[in-house]
């Protein structure tokens, strides 16, 4: 049985994907716990979130839908607004942190990508490691990217939403919060059933496209094309 055809991603692919998810949640869990911190709330050092050790932030069961079906999630870090000079616009930056965060590893990820063949760092190596390096730092590039434009979806419990609730003026966030739970619903419906995706999801995940072309053409820059 082709297992292929049931899964996110093919089977061969599945430990870079596995590795990819490790630092890609392990950054951005630990981006929103740096910039909590610095903006002095102590929570997220207090709860050990502090750190880039990957077993502290996974959570196995979203590592598992991840690799599954495409959409995963981890641990979120805990904040208390209440210790931040300015709450509401400091919630907004260590909201964005993390999305940010997929975003910068994504562009780091393809400047290692250029330079590794713009050097010809890799010469001499089997046709089997350039294929995993490639195939490695390629789903680096791409699903930072999705994950990126995945946590800025304005529905629970996504980083969006949490930026729209410092947003939103509190009359019109308290008319929003008895409809979390039909949202979260809601952005379910938006991924999973194909015709609803197409119109809903499907042209903010084409964002990947423009982000991309925009990111090779800065690192082509810097290679000098």
């Amino acid at each position: 049985m082709d297992w292929s055809s049931f899964l996110a991603f093919p089977v061969e692919q599945m430990p870079f994907v596995f590795v990819m998810l490790l630092i890609a949640f392990t950054v951005h869990e630990f981006a929103h716990a740096y910039v909590a911190d610095k903006f002095g709330d102590p929570t997220p050092r207090t709860m050990g979130r502090l750190t880039l050790n990957p077993r502290v932030h996974l959570d196995w069961l979203g590592m598992i839908f991840f690799l599954i079906i495409g959409i995963g999630w981890a641990k979120p870090v805990l904040v208390n607004r209440s210790h931040f000079k300015y709450p509401r616009r400091m919630g907004i930056i260590v909201s964005f942190a993390g999305p940010f965060s997929n975003l910068a590893l994504g562009f780091i990820s393809l400047i290692i990508l250029y330079a590794l063949h713009y050097f010809n760092l890799m010469s001499g190596m089997s046709s089997g490691i350039h294929m995993a390096v490639n195939l490695f730092l390629t789903l680096m590039v791409t699903q930072n990217i999705f994950l990126f434009i995945l946590n800025l979806i304005p529905f629970p419990p996504l980083d969006g939403y949490r930026i729209l609730e410092d947003l939103l003026p509190r009359r019109i966030l308290m008319k929003v919060k008895p409809y979390e739970q039909w949202l979260f619903f809601a952005i379910l419906l938006m991924f999973f059933i194909e015709p609803i995706r197409a119109v809903t999801l499907g042209p903010v995940f084409a964002l990947r496209e423009p982000i991309l072309a925009w990111f090779q053409a800065i690192v082509s820059l810097l290679f000098g094309g």
